[in-house]
């Protein structure tokens, strides 16, 4: 079944893609919390999209360094029997939440998910390591020392790697000191896009199912935003 979707709007409002089954008050449903995080043309809007399997989240080149993403934006979408969960099968309900780079401000994540947030999704350039400062100072700042246990790394323009011949475990190891600690320090890992093809429309369900182990990890805690500081 094709979600269907909604209205959208900005800020603190929700923009919600849902989707509806006949069988689906018989399932159970795990609604997980997404943060977007990352630097200007990052991937960051893109990688949402290939998440909720949709063309919703604004990409494209920013203009005079200004991101397209000025706003925090949250989209929903359910996926029907996405998996198994204790024997019965379950529905996945993605709340994808984009933010403008560096950091959002901590009051408009708690704003979208006052529950908390079950996993992060750190969107970097392979291609340009040495824009990705401060990161984890940024990370604990907003979530405190327990933002490594939900962390997942996406590094996107990987074909740049391919271009210069370089395997994805290679090139961590050619890493700036910082992203090499950064990638280690993960608990999710780190995931390689290559910008060259359509991944967003063929990478949706790897990178739900990375996400989706994270959250199992931790046994679907969330992380709580500390609105008490600022970035």
């Amino acid at each position: 079944m094709d979600p269907s979707t909604g209205h959208g709007y900005h800020g603190n409002d929700l923009f919600s893609i849902l989707s509806s089954s006949s069988s689906s008050s018989e399932r159970e449903v795990l609604t997980l919390n997404v943060l977007l995080l990352g630097d200007r043309q990052s991937g960051r809007s893109s990688v949402g999209n290939a998440l909720i399997g949709g063309q919703e989240f604004q990409t494209g080149t920013c203009v005079s360094g200004v991101s397209m993403t000025t706003e925090c934006q949250l989209l929903r979408r359910n996926f029907p029997g996405y998996f198994r969960r204790q024997g019965a099968e379950s529905d996945l309900t993605l709340r994808v939440i984009d933010t403008p780079p560096p950091m959002p401000r901590p009051q408009s994540v708690h704003e979208l998910c006052p529950e908390g947030v079950h996993v992060v999704v750190l969107v970097l350039r392979a291609d340009l390591p040495h824009l990705n400062t401060h990161l984890e100072e940024r990370l604990e700042t907003l979530f405190g020392p327990e933002w490594r246990l939900h962390t997942l790394l996406v590094l996107t323009h990987a074909d740049h790697l391919k271009e210069a011949e370089l395997q994805p475990a290679v090139y961590l190891t050619q890493a700036t000191d910082s992203l090499r600690a950064l990638a280690e320090e993960v608990v999710g890992g780190v995931l390689f896009l290559d910008n060259s093809c359509d991944w967003p429309s063929i990478r949706g369900r790897p990178l739900r199912d990375r996400l989706l182990r994270l959250s199992a990890r931790n046994h679907h805690t969330a992380l709580t935003v500390r609105t008490e500081v600022s970035l």
